[in-house]
């Protein structure tokens, strides 16, 4: 589906589900250079139980277009305005990596139109390596091996999957592969320039949720649970083995606990 949000086109998946007033709506916002896709099993899933389901792709990414917004406030102002666009009052904000960091932000800025959150991968700040931005800046695919090899545990770098078919580093890498030239640059650096997480955290009223990866190299655990000791009320869910890609190494557990409170 398409949603017009500052005059361009906005992709959204609803999860193979339909729009129906009275129902709860979930929000989904994928990481740096991804898209809509990386949320198929829980879009599904909550769409077949009750909820009005919108997986976004953000501007520039996947189906959507525009010019992608250069900050983290930038991409919470964004959704507020595409929130407005899709007639949604309030709704569960479920993000990963890049997305929990909008989340976040969106969370502690619009608090009338945060119902709960769930933060997938976060921590703050959200440090990025010299090696990995300049090579994302030339488009450079050795931007896609080091973010690929470094968002998979051990255990997910050794293959196997409990999506059936899915070869979880190949679907990643053809993922990264896809985006728009300087799509996962510009990403990046706003991860990299997130300041004042703490206090950010520290204005979130909502009820929360942090998934974390125990093996997550991208987001580390220890600096995932500082974010939730951050926000007043805020429970954590730790996924062992795992990496930073726990939609892929572990989708069954991440649905289970994202069902504990969307």
């Amino acid at each position: 589906m398409y949603v017009e949000v500052n005059g361009y086109k906005t992709f959204y998946s609803k999860g193979t589900g339909n729009i129906k007033a009275g129902q709860p709506s979930v929000i989904f916002l994928h990481g740096a250079a991804m898209d809509h896709s990386v949320w198929v099993l829980p879009a599904r899933y909550f769409a077949r139980h009750g909820y009005n389901v919108y997986a976004l792709d953000l501007p520039d990414h996947g189906r959507s277009v525009g010019e992608s917004p250069v900050s983290i406030d930038g991409f919470a102002d964004w959704l507020s305005d595409a929130m407005g666009e899709l007639d949604i009052a309030s709704a569960a904000i479920v993000g990963h990596s890049l997305g929990s960091l909008i989340a976040l932000n969106f969370a502690a800025r619009y608090p009338g139109k945060t119902r709960v959150l769930a933060l997938l991968g976060t921590s703050t700040p959200m440090p990025v390596t010299d090696q990995l931005l300049d090579a994302a800046k030339d488009n450079h695919h050795d931007a896609i091996d080091m973010a690929n090899t470094w968002s998979h545990s051990s255990f997910g770098q050794m293959g196997g999957c409990e999506n059936p078919g899915m070869c979880m580093t190949m679907s990643g890498q053809r993922l990264l592969e896809m985006a728009n030239d300087g799509a996962f640059f510009t990403d990046l650096n706003a991860c990299n320039e997130f300041a004042n997480g703490d206090e950010i955290a520290m204005q979130v009223t909502a009820s929360t949720l942090i998934i974390i990866g125990e093996q997550d190299k991208m987001t580390a655990p220890v600096s995932a649970q500082a974010v939730a000791d951050n926000i007043a009320d805020c429970r954590v869910v730790r996924l062992n083995p795992c990496g930073h890609s726990m939609l892929a190494e572990q989708p069954n557990a991440v649905l289970d606990a994202l069902a504990t409170i969307v």
